[in-house]
């Protein structure tokens, strides 16, 4: 005798093994005005191809250098989960992988985003596609595509994963970071919007530790909850940065600082045998940052080495070109501090003065 299935049908269909192909397609339609509005020269924008078509001639390049680049959000994501909060956890994805791109000063031409899941939920997908679509108009980036990924047994109900890829464009003669970075250049910071996406792990841990509920007035943010204020999504510093590559000659390289930290991030786009020296106490500590290293107990050099701490960007600026470099960046928006140095012959690729403002 043959086995009906639980939709009463005379065998079993996808969706009786956990698949909604209806649900996938209803969130292609709800996306694709999300898709079309983040439009750029080189990029069509439609959906429901095989792959996305970019024209670098019509983007407006003459000899370019492709760079690319990956990332996914982490632990951020059981915060969005677990407090519903959907809606910017996509600017992290694109803030992730587009910031990687200018610090070689390249441009973010397109993005594409992988969204993986157990059940599709095509609400929260929404929200989290309309977040990358939202991070794209901010980068320039167009979004020409995707994947989604319905997955039963592999993520529990309610869970879904991120992952992002962009890939930009810099004319040969204008990669970052350059070769001439020497003694006397100057380390600008350039401020964050607060955890941005790395040490979720601790920061989770912390909350813990404290007993506070996502729900509950945030110490360290007034007219926020713990949740809202730990979703602040990251900075993209794109469109600043171009903005200042165009306007002075004096950066010579840039920094993402992510994980890791300034003492790892730092020393990526120095020439060996030249070492950041910093002056901590003028970097602007973040209220997020004192309240997480006073109630986990954290030390100061385990701070530097999980949190940007304040500072999401670095810029090395020739030391004649400091001002400029800094009055182009602050006109583009930016809160730009000069925390340091960069020196010949250092004990060590990072070197700290100081103590952070904790």
């Amino acid at each position: 005798m043959s086995q009906s299935s639980s939709s009463g049908s005379n065998g079993l269909t996808y969706a009786d093994a956990g698949v909604d192909i209806d649900a996938g397609n209803a969130l292609v339609d709800r996306i694709k005005p999300l898709v079309k509005a983040t439009s750029r020269p080189g990029a069509d924008s439609d959906i429901g191809g095989f792959g996305g078509l970019f024209d670098l001639k019509g983007a407006g390049f003459t000899d370019p250098v492709l760079v690319a680049a990956n990332d996914g959000v982490g632990t951020k994501l059981k915060i969005a989960i677990e407090t519903g909060q959907h809606r910017t956890v996509g600017i992290d994805l694109v803030a992730m992988c587009v910031n990687d791109l200018i610090v070689q000063g390249a441009e973010p031409l397109f993005f594409l985003d992988y969204f993986a899941t157990g059940a599709l939920d095509v609400d929260t997908a929404t929200d989290v596609v309309a977040g990358i679509a939202d991070g794209c108009k901010m980068s320039g980036a167009a979004l020409i595509g995707g994947e989604t990924a319905e997955m039963p047994g592999m993520y529990a109900a309610g869970d879904y994963d991120l992952a992002g890829f962009s890939v930009g464009a810099v004319e040969r003669g204008e990669i970052l970071p350059r070769q001439d970075v020497a003694d006397g250049d100057v380390l600008l910071g350039l401020a964050s919007s607060g955890v941005h996406s790395n040490g979720y792990s601790m920061v989770r841990k912390i909350v813990e530790l404290s007993g506070l509920e996502w729900s509950a007035a945030a110490p360290f943010a007034e007219g926020q909850t713990l949740g809202e204020a730990l979703m602040v999504p990251t900075k993209i510093y794109v469109k600043p940065l171009l903005a200042a590559l165009k306007e002075t000659s004096g950066i010579k390289a840039l920094a993402h600082i992510t994980g890791g930290g300034l003492p790892e991030n730092l020393p990526r786009v120095l020439p060996k045998g030249s070492s950041a020296r910093i002056d901590l106490s003028r970097i602007s500590v973040a209220p997020v940052f004192s309240w997480l290293a006073g109630k986990g107990g954290v030390a100061e050099a385990e701070m530097l080495r999980t949190f940007n701490c304040g500072s999401g960007m670095g810029a090395v600026v020739a030391g004649e070109e400091a001002a400029a470099g800094s009055a182009a960046l602050q006109a583009a928006g930016e809160t730009v501090v000069e925390i340091g140095r960069i020196e010949t012959a250092g004990s060590s690729p990072v070197l700290f003065d100081s103590a952070l403002k904790l």
